[in-house]
């Protein structure tokens, strides 16, 4: 991605932690958990791949059609899982996202994905504007809410262990819908 360095870096940080946080998600007892972490962790790491710094390392010319290939394989499996579970579709619009910055690289790897003079691509602003939303919803979903009296009160994830913490999972989410932002708008 384009940009200043140190952005670079705390994308790639946080893309990163984020991975390695959902290959642990893939221990779940719940199936449908693991599956969804490991698309999960696959966007996480492939994220952090995408945001190193182009002063630091520039990739090959064959990388890019090669993170399009994988996200693309990503996103046929998200809309085959979309049948089972709507959280799915989520998945297909972040494949498909990292597939069109991946073409997007391939296509002007010296300038900022295109867009040149001319603005922000429609493709590019209706992808912010869903992912703006992504974040703002799960920020939301993670702000605690009151237990009712008598609801179970004390110590709440007692005998779950990190693979099943459904608040980590969603921080996972909204780390990586930061972390979308910022590379759209920095493409």
């Amino acid at each position: 991605m384009h940009g200043p360095a140190s952005h670079g870096w705390l994308l790639v940080a946080l893309c990163a932690a984020t991975g390695a946080y959902c290959l642990l998600r893939m221990r779940s007892h719940v199936e449908e958990q693991r599956r969804a972490a490991g698309g999960e962790a696959l966007m996480g790491f492939g994220m952090a791949a995408m945001a190193v710094p182009a002063a630091v390392f520039t990739p090959p010319s064959w990388a890019w059609p090669l993170y399009a290939a994988v996200f693309g394989a990503a996103a046929l499996q998200a809309l085959w899982s979309v049948r089972a579970n709507a959280h799915h579709l989520h998945h297909l619009v972040g494949a498909s996202a990292m597939v069109y910055m991946a073409v997007a690289m391939a296509a002007s790897p010296g300038r900022h994905g295109g867009h040149g003079d001319f603005g922000i691509p429609l493709l590019t602003g209706v992808l912010l504007l869903y992912f703006t939303g992504y974040v703002l919803l799960s920020g939301v979903r993670l702000v605690p809410v009151a237990v009712a009296a008598g609801g179970g009160g004390g110590g709440g994830g007692e005998g779950v262990g990190w693979g099943d913490r459904p608040e980590l999972a969603r921080a996972c989410r909204l780390s990586m819908g930061i972390a979308m932002v910022a590379m759209l708008l920095a493409l």
